[in-house]
């Protein structure tokens, strides 16, 4: 959707009308096999290793709600159909596509975050179930601290030393202990959009000042994505890892009965941490999040487990019925 208003110019004279659109975005997340995904579309035209990228499309006339529009959008695009749906951001830069032919288009997103039970089939050639770190491979701990973080750290130490202004340093310093947890800090597992944000401004990402070249074997900061959809996943991924905390969100992505280790490795694939087994069962008897039911698992190698099934009486109990997970590493 566009449009167009007359403004003066700074002569006086009429200038050209600045255009406008609306554009939605859907980042749609299931959990396979201990493993968080997203569905992302094939875009044209975008440089070598820059062609995924989101379900989108814009906001036209016929759709009569933003939500109807993004549904109608995925539909048409991946064939999958939404269940839990969420505003996540709206995003306001001027030429967010950082190409020249829509230089001057002041461009709106509406970004929205999409939970699925499942991994259905994409339904398209040109869609795909993609591991989100894929993307952000440096958010990801269940095996450790992330090898990529080496080189990456080793080139913001350099970003921040690169001011002569001794304030300036020291603020970029700042940063890195408050985002990466360097010097000292503590890494935060939600602070996901703001990392993004500052490798972007240290130009540390294909994305950064609109560079259209092709994207580096073996990046440590990920695979890159069309437009500034990378960052709309950094921003949803974020939201998701402080929202399983506070509200029982993740059981959006379970089957509808599953093993307390099907619920931790869903978890620990959300929040790119490694839990304690005994202390996140314990964990979830405490929050009364789930009950067993008479089934067990059957047909896997090792002692057949007890399968469980969502508590909703507990949305009832408690205001804030989601998992505690315990205070992250420093950096």
């Amino acid at each position: 959707m566009t449009g167009a208003a007359t403004q003066t110019d700074a002569r006086g004279g009429q200038a050209p009308p600045e255009r406008s659109s609306v554009g939605l975005v859907a980042v749609i997340v299931a959990a396979t096999k201990g493993e968080p995904r997203a569905l992302t579309i094939r875009v044209p035209d975008q440089a070598p290793g820059r062609g995924d990228g989101l379900p989108a499309g814009p906001l036209v006339p016929e759709h009569a709600t933003l939500e109807r529009g993004l549904r109608a959008w995925v539909e048409r695009q991946t064939h999958q159909r939404l269940g839990y749906v969420e505003q996540l951001y709206t995003f306001g830069d001027r030429d967010r596509s950082g190409t020249a032919t829509l230089s001057g288009v002041h461009s709106l997103s509406v970004a929205y975050l999409a939970l699925v039970r499942e991994e259905r089939p994409a339904g398209l050639a040109e869609a795909a179930w993609q591991n989100w770190y894929r993307y952000l491979p440096y958010e990801d701990f269940r095996q450790g601290r992330p090898r990529q973080l080496d080189a990456i750290e080793a080139r913001l130490a350099e970003w921040a030393s690169e001011p002569e202004d001794c304030a300036a340093r020291t603020r970029r310093l700042d940063r890195l202990g408050l985002t990466f947890g360097m010097n000292g800090g503590t890494w935060n597992e939600e602070r996901v959009l703001e990392r993004y944000e500052l490798l972007f401004e240290a130009g540390l990402i294909p994305e950064a000042k609109g560079n259209p070249g092709p994207a580096l074997p073996n990046d440590p900061t990920g695979v890159p994505m069309a437009f500034d959809h990378r960052r709309v996943l950094a921003t949803a991924i974020g939201r998701l890892r402080g929202k399983i905390k506070y509200r029982p969100v993740v059981f959006e992505l379970m089957p509808p009965e599953f093993t307390l280790l099907q619920l931790q490795k869903t978890v620990e694939a959300l929040s790119g941490t490694q839990l304690h087994k005994q202390n996140f069962r314990r964990l979830v008897a405490q929050q009364g999040l789930v009950e067993e039911t008479e089934s067990v698992t059957s047909g896997a190698a090792g002692r057949p487990a007890r399968l469980v099934r969502f508590r909703r009486e507990v949305l009832l109990e408690r205001p804030a019925p989601g998992l505690r997970l315990p205070s992250r590493r420093a950096g």
